[in-house]
């Protein structure tokens, strides 16, 4: 298995990472890619991924919660450290989130739009985060559908027509974490509509552990639950999930 989003580098993990790191091997996870949140972000996780090395994988983003008047200044340094240092398999964590607020409307959708056009010129794919924005979201890409570089439409929640409305894009899959196994969540039913080979698994930890483990700090051992509620799903074979979402990351991150 591999975890394509986990916020390893925050302080939730600071007392016992390399326990935590220790577990996800243990559970077969071969790989954890680690998305950035903004600025203090490239340092935290250059400690992490210089700690274990090929097994944690950084990118580079300026999510859209963090996006607020001062986003120009931030994404050129941003940019800067994209150029210098070579090791980002990805450019995320970015996006559109107007579920709180659409205070920063405006500065959100050039923030995402900017770091759209970077993928698109280093070639690599995007990690998207998009809470109440799905109409804003796909309108940007649109304007640049023939050069996308791929991607994930991370925790994907959504409903039959909005996954075919992402799955459009070519070469993007849908993010399936903790979500999946809650008691009344819909995507189960969801995901009958989406191909195999279009979904990767992911945990979003510390956030949205999966049942058995809802309300703990989540980690990337816990994507044994994703994967066995996607096997009553899919009705194939743990082994089967596991390959193919993995021959999915292969695809999309060229690793």
């Amino acid at each position: 298995m591999i975890d394509t989003h986990i916020h390893i580098d925050g302080e939730e993990f600071k007392e016992d990472l390399n326990e935590v790191i220790e577990r996800a091997k243990t559970a077969g996870v071969k790989k954890i890619f680690l998305p950035s949140i903004g600025l203090s972000s490239i340092e935290s996780m250059k400690k992490v991924y210089e700690t274990y090395p090929d097994y944690v994988y950084p990118m580079i983003g300026l999510h859209p919660e963090e996006v607020k008047t001062d986003f120009k200044a931030i994404l050129s340094q941003m940019k800067d450290a994209l150029q210098k240092e070579h090791r980002y398999i990805a450019i995320g964590e970015v996006g559109l989130d107007f579920y709180w607020s659409r205070e920063f409307e405006k500065e959100q959708l050039l923030a995402f739009e900017e770091q759209v056009v970077w993928s698109i010129e280093a070639g690599l794919p995007l990690m998207i985060h998009c809470r109440k924005a799905q109409n804003e979201m796909v309108k940007i890409l649109r304007k640049y559908a023939d050069r996308l570089c791929g991607g994930v439409f991370h925790c994907f929640t959504g409903n039959e027509i909005e996954a075919a409305e992402l799955l459009a894009f070519d070469n993007f899959v849908l993010g399936i974490g903790g979500v999946l196994t809650f008691k009344k969540s819909h995507l189960p039913e969801t995901l009958k509509t989406v191909p195999l080979e279009r979904i990767v698994l992911e945990t979003d930890a510390p956030y949205m552990a999966p049942v058995p483990q809802r309300g703990k700090r989540n980690e990337s051992a816990f994507l044994e639950h994703i994967v066995d509620r996607l096997v009553d799903v899919y009705q194939v074979s743990p082994a089967e999930i596991k390959s193919q979402t993995t021959k999915n990351v292969a695809r999309i991150f060229h690793l």
